[in-house]
């Protein structure tokens, strides 16, 4: 399990963890090119040393055998990333994408040539009926 951010150790020479002081130089979230979501955070310890930090698999999409929609958060980002076509979070801006609105809402978005859309309120209808399905 990932240390958390403020208590983050380097291993030193002797094999003991220890705490130190890094200023977060970058951050991104990325599918990383092998279809899986995840997020990095680029540390910099100010001596000349730099570490990553994250790697975790955040969410399986559906191309995985074990997919399941357990992480609202996961699917959202994943999705639309996916439908923009981008492999990292930061190269959204500027992409074109297709939306399907009325003037107080956007229903869903979808890919600008393919017929893929994302609609966060079809896709987690099962799981928000499972929830409700579980506290009866």
């Amino acid at each position: 399990m990932p240390a958390a951010l403020g208590t983050l150790g380097k291993e030193n020479m002797s094999g003991e963890i220890e705490t130190v002081n890094a200023v977060i130089e970058a951050a991104e979230i990325t599918n990383d090119g092998h279809g899986l979501l995840s997020a990095w955070v680029t540390l910099d310890y100010g001596d000349c040393g730099h570490q990553g930090f994250g790697g975790w698999s955040l969410y399986l999409p559906k191309s995985f055998t074990h997919h399941k929609l357990e992480s609202l958060a996961g699917h959202f980002i994943w999705r639309v990333m996916e439908i923009a076509g981008v492999e990292r979070w930061s190269q959204l801006k500027g992409k074109t994408i297709r939306v399907k609105k009325e003037w107080s809402k956007v229903h869903a978005i979808g890919h600008i040539v393919k017929d893929d859309w994302f609609n966060p309120e079809e896709d987690f209808r099962p799981l928000r009926e499972a929830q409700a399905q579980e506290t009866l």
